[in-house]
């Protein structure tokens, strides 16, 4: 049988050897195989964790990113961990200090110098986070208690990385970096030193996750020292106090100020008392109060706006010398939200049996013994130093401006009120009605007298018709013994000779409630307490010795100690206006 010809050779292949097609064959195979291993390579180098320098190029790239998007991330990593049996929010971690030890303790080792005190532990938040080192170092800031430490993180400092290989060292490293984001909450322990650059340092052989940030931190604009947005710090404190250190100082300035008050009070033998939040009368004080109702006793209640009432009940029953620090329970008066007001605010009153108003003014010799020690730094106050506004001598001190013409305003009828509107009328003193001779007083006296007390005065002898808890003036028909001081253009304290008539307290009571609230409307006038005058709690009749009553502003000493002009920035959760609300929205409602 004849032999069957030869298969054509392929095109572009004819003439070659059948030795050249299959050397040609094998290196096309292995060609491919080549490219197979290089693309298997690739996909299993795009598996591995980058390299931290590289984490953290694209951990900047994420925090660019829709903050929405950021979250889902976040949450995406949280959960994975839980899917893994894992816990991202560990119960503990075990310190061995605070941070501001911390520094106070290492703060002495020289520059790249390294402590032998080995596992100490620390926790904080991450306030920035940077890599460095061809990606074997990450360097993180832990702030916490107002100070801040660096972490000096190494691949090869890391314990439970001991006796890998360098990649696989690396690896890991790497990983465990690029879990750890800014504004997390770390612990982590390690070794004190610092740098050869004299930073102090803690560098860790162990950091661990112990709450993830799932929210992307506010950016800092360049120039800024921190976050600058009103009305994100005041509706969002927490961010506040993470991003703007200064916040921080201003509320522990609140605190030590409290702090001295009752220091205070205590080393001159006052008692520290609690009156009721909720009261069926609102008394003590001139404002428009917040209504409750108690359910059980099918009741309308006011919410506190003043101790003074209660306050004078216990120096009636013996307690000569009673206070109450409002910080446990504040005061609340329905007056609106403004730069100087707030409806719930903190307040300190005390009376003091057997004295006067004039006992509760310091002599000149003690006003400088008689301000908060350890309050922050030196503050300027509109051009004068809240140093000077406080610390101030006799000469300094500007006296006595006295509430002339007294005589005139012990009445609230017609022939006393058109003059005073007339005034305002002339000056362009805008007054919103019930337009009774209080009100017009009180808004003549803000614009001709407190509008000129920027340093310490004392507005002193008030009309009786402002002063209807006060006693009258011994030697001045028409006029009360009462002062206000006032500084940086606020008012500070107020204090009174009270009065312990009760014939005319009741009476001074009644007037108001006819002449301010029935007849025109105020719903700031005070009402009649007959428990505090008459039965069935007869407590001034019981007999009230001569008294003086002093009560200061907490929140608007706060404002002047940290150089402040809103109060919003003394509170911690000031009252704002829901997401939305027009600024001149004003429901007619009660």
């Amino acid at each position: 049988m004849p032999d069957e010809p030869e298969a054509a050779a392929p095109a572009g292949e004819a003439g070659l050897s059948k030795n050249e097609q299959k050397r040609r064959a094998k290196q096309e195979a292995q060609a491919k195989a080549k490219a197979e291993k290089a693309a298997a390579k690739a996909a299993a180098d795009a598996a591995k964790p980058k390299p931290a320098a590289a984490a953290a190029a694209q951990e900047e790239e994420e925090e660019e990113q829709d903050p929405t998007k950021y979250f889902e991330n976040r949450l995406t990593f949280v959960n994975g961990v839980k899917e893994k049996g894992a816990n991202p929010y560990p119960h503990k971690f075990q310190t061995s200090m605070q941070l501001p030890d911390y520094v106070a303790k290492y703060e002495s080792i020289g520059s790249g110098e390294m402590s032998a005190d080995g596992g100490v532990g620390l926790a904080g938040r991450i306030a920035t986070k940077r890599a460095g080192g061809k990606g074997r170092l990450v360097f993180f800031d832990v702030v916490g208690d107002g100070a801040k430490v660096q972490v000096f993180a190494s691949a090869d400092k890391f314990s439970d990385y001991a006796g890998l290989e360098k990649d696989e060292k690396a690896a890991r490293f790497s990983a465990l970096m690029s879990t750890l984001k800014r504004g997390d909450i770390v612990g982590v322990r390690g070794t004190p030193g610092k740098t050869k650059r004299g930073e102090l340092s803690l560098f860790p052989t162990e950091m661990t996750l112990l709450t993830p940030c799932l929210h992307m931190l506010p950016k800092v604009p360049p120039g800024s020292s921190g976050l600058a947005d009103k009305e994100t710090r005041y509706r969002q404190r927490y961010l506040d106090l993470i991003m703007n250190p200064t916040t921080r100082s201003t509320f522990i300035t609140r605190t030590r100020a409290i702090n001295f008050l009752r220091r205070f009070l205590d080393m001159h033998g006052f008692l520290e008392v609690e009156t009721p939040m909720m009261n069926a009368i609102p008394g003590g004080a001139t404002a428009r109060p917040f209504i409750t109702k108690h359910n059980d006793l099918n009741l309308d209640m006011y919410m506190r706006i003043a101790p003074e009432l209660y306050l004078k009940m216990l120096v009636v029953g013996g307690l000569d010398r009673a206070h109450a620090t409002a910080v446990h329970g504040r005061l609340f008066t329905a007056g609106g939200v403004a730069s100087r007001h707030n409806p719930e605010f903190t307040t300190c009153e005390f009376y003091w049996a057997y004295a006067d108003y004039e006992d509760p003014t310091p002599p000149p010799h003690t006003r400088t013994h008689c301000s908060p020690t350890r309050t922050g730094p030196h503050v300027e106050c509109r051009g004068v130093s809240s140093h000077s506004l406080l610390c101030t001598g006799p000469d300094q001190v500007h006296g006595r401006a006295p509430l002339a013409d007294g005589a005139a305003h012990t009445g609230d009828d017609t022939s006393a009120t058109r003059p005073r509107h007339g005034l305002c009328a002339e000056h362009g003193v805008e007054c919103k009605p019930p337009l009774t001779t209080y009100r017009l007083l009180d808004k003549l006296v803000g614009e001709f007298l407190e509008s000129q007390c920027l340093h310490p005065t004392f507005i002193t002898d008030h009309p009786k018709i402002m002063s209807p808890l006060a006693k009258d003036h011994r030697s001045k028909p028409g006029l009360t013994e009462r002062f206000e001081l006032f500084a940086n253009y606020h008012e500070m304290c107020n204090a009174y000779t009270e009065l312990n008539d009760p014939v005319e307290q009741r009476a001074r009571f009644a007037a108001q409630a006819t002449w301010r609230r029935k007849a025109a409307g105020d719903d700031e006038a005070m009402f009649v307490d007959d428990g505090f005058i008459t039965a069935p709690g007869p407590a001034l009749e019981y007999g009230l010795p001569p008294t003086a009553g002093w009560g200061m502003g907490i929140d608007r000493l706060c404002m002047l100690l940290t150089d402040n002009e809103s109060i919003k920035e003394v509170l911690l959760f000031p009252a704002m206006r829901p997401v939305g609300m027009a600024a001149d929205f004003n429901p007619d409602c009660q």
